[in-house]
């Protein structure tokens, strides 16, 4: 994926001078500006809407829409935890127009997923899946949570399967240095991308073994890697992340792997249920 901010800073040389003083503008306040309008930033530099709109042609891009999405994915990889409080201060004195603005958010991330949904895409995760001798389920830091939630599910459906927990590099290593090509790596990885993952699911790749990403957009550095991804995309810049979106694309996982295994499912949970009741491990 191409630094926007690395191309502003190699071609300022070639901008007139009212479209340096955007480009400074995004450099210097690209948090912001992936938020604003073309007036707003024209408004804020001192130069016309359109003078924004052909900057951003200029850039190769098709219209402004295209160079403020570019932007959005660019701080998702680039902002702290502290810029990203900094992007609700504009409401952060109005706690209603806050909280609708947060579920605003996750109703267009799911109305997104709902209309791009690639049935093919999870088909093919599930046939990697269920061919794997072994699963391993790696997500780090947030995606610990997905993770956990993915392998406590696919333990039931599955006969081998390894969720890789948090302890530290080394400790991660030793649980996956014995990966082989007939085995099998899920790996979720959200923006602000761990380095650990990415290195991570670059040795399991070069072990041979399967791949299967749950990440964000193509831009992700797992994509590249992945023998399938599946595609949860979220617009939340938040110190806190967003995990709806991605926890529905993986109870989809989860029930595309439990029809193909709908058998095993019902036999294991029976025997559960007998467990549960001579334990009185439930309420009645």
């Amino acid at each position: 994926m191409i630094d926007l901010i690395s191309v502003l800073k190699g071609n300022f040389h070639k901008f007139s001078k009212g479209q340096k003083a955007i480009a400074q503008f995004i450099i210097d306040h690209y948090d912001k500006a992936a938020f604003m309008t073309a007036a707003k930033i024209g408004e804020m530099v001192d130069v016309s809407e359109s003078t924004v709109v052909r900057f951003a042609t200029t850039l190769g891009y098709s219209g402004y829409p295209e160079l403020q999405k570019a932007l959005q994915v660019l701080i998702k990889n680039k902002l702290t935890t502290v810029q990203r409080i900094g992007l609700n201060e504009d409401v952060d004195k109005d706690k209603v127009k806050l909280h609708k603005k947060i579920l605003k958010n996750e109703m267009n991330n799911m109305r997104y997923l709902f209309e791009h949904f690639d049935i093919e895409a999870l088909d093919k995760a599930t046939e990697l899946i269920l061919d794997a001798n072994r699963v391993f389920v790696l997500g780090l830091r947030t995606s610990s949570t997905l993770s956990n939630y993915l392998g406590f599910y696919l333990d039931v459906i599955l006969d081998d399967v390894k969720v890789l927990n948090n302890s530290g590099v080394n400790s991660l290593y030793e649980e996956i240095i014995r990966i082989k090509e007939d085995d099998l790596l899920i790996v979720i990885s959200y923006p602000r991308y761990s380095k650990t993952t990415i290195e991570a699911t670059k040795f399991v790749k070069e072990h041979k073994a399967k791949i299967v990403a749950i990440t964000d957009t193509e831009a992700s550095p797992v994509h590249s890697l992945a023998d399938a991804s599946l595609f949860a995309k979220s617009n939340i810049v938040s110190f806190v992340d967003s995990l709806v979106v991605p926890l529905a694309i993986i109870n989809n996982l989860i029930i595309n792997i439990s029809l193909r295994e709908k058998e095993v499912i019902v036999e294991y949970y029976n025997t559960l249920e007998k467990l549960w009741d001579s334990h009185s491990i439930y309420q009645n």
